[in-house]
């Protein structure tokens, strides 16, 4: 039930903008002059959300336990990768909000002309998206646990070679070479650089774009990491649990957000100033391959580990 409430207020925002409300919406936003494109949108981020509701009645009901793994495990990932960067990120940013308005800064209250949203739309769908990421982690956490704990257990020492061990290493190897390109990128605009923004972008750097950059150079060391670290067995009494969780994590929101962020400008002109540049494009695109490496890699893994265990 808690997932469900806290999917409500997203959910009735997308429907009332669908049906032509502009509410939370500034006069002078952009989002009031992109017509179709904004329409298309809400429609599919109805149907994301959607899913999420999907999802918590799948992880709690007796017939969950009869899908399809890959039917499961391929949402929830794609759901840890959205979120995990407003689990992350959001708090950090609401912290430094605080601070600077305790500190005399601009509160940002109202609905100054020109800003995409105003401010208590973004609180409110935050919240509502970290609720969303905590109970439908919990969900699948546990049931996961109960369907697949075995697959997990145990501490990377104990890790037999198996017949893929080459292969993963090289997969690992190229994960990192891979993510090093959006880490170096991400860090750079988590700085303050504009190099390679586009104008849109380069004009709306401020702290709060800086630490969501700041984050995306996190899920990179995290998915290098916890690769590197399952391919070649270092840490010999960690978890096996630790490294699979930080791939899981870190390449689901490169991967993820990557997509999300090509998708959007699909219907873009050459002229319009939001167009991806080259290096923008190039840093997505890595994004995903390093994502859909992992995936595959992933799946590998966990099957050899079953094949394995009922040999």
């Amino acid at each position: 039930m808690t997932t469900l409430a806290a999917c409500v207020p997203y959910l009735s925002l997308k429907i009332a903008w669908t049906a032509g409300s502009r509410i939370g919406i500034p006069e002078g936003s952009a989002l009031r002059q992109d017509g179709n494109s904004l329409m298309a949108l809400n429609l599919l981020t109805v149907l994301m959300d959607a899913a999420v509701i999907v999802l918590a009645f799948l992880l709690t009901r007796p017939w969950g336990a009869r899908v399809p793994a890959w039917l499961l495990a391929l949402p929830m990932w794609c759901a840890t990768g959205l979120i995990a960067p407003i689990l992350t990120v959001f708090p950090v940013q609401s912290l430094a909000a605080a601070l600077r308005d305790g500190a005399g800064g601009s509160g940002g209250s109202g609905d100054s002309p020109g800003e995409l949203l105003a401010p208590w739309v973004w609180s409110v769908v935050y919240s509502g998206f970290i609720v969303q990421g905590l109970a439908l982690g919990t969900l699948f956490v546990l049931y996961a646990r109960e369907r697949w704990g075995h697959l997990w257990r145990g501490r990377l020492g104990t890790l037999p070679p198996g017949p893929t061990r080459s292969a993963r290493r090289l997969t690992a190897a190229a994960v990192a070479v891979l993510s090093l390109l959006p880490a170096a990128v991400h860090l750079l605009w988590a700085t303050g650089s504009t190099a390679g923004l586009n104008p849109a972008r380069a004009a709306a750097v401020d702290l709060d774009a800086r630490l969501n950059d700041a984050g995306y150079v996190l899920f990179a060391v995290l998915t290098a990491a916890g690769a590197l670290t399952l391919a070649h067995g270092r840490g010999r009494r960690v978890p096996l649990l630790l490294p699979l969780a930080a791939t899981w994590i870190g390449a689901g929101a490169l991967a993820c957000w990557g997509g999300w962020m090509t998708l959007t400008t699909l219907t873009l002109t050459a002229a319009d100033p939001k167009l991806p540049t080259p290096l923008m494009s190039l840093t997505y695109s890595v994004q995903m391959i390093v994502g859909m490496l992992v995936a595959v890699a992933g799946a590998h893994f966990f099957a050899e580990r079953e094949a394995a265990r009922c040999a």
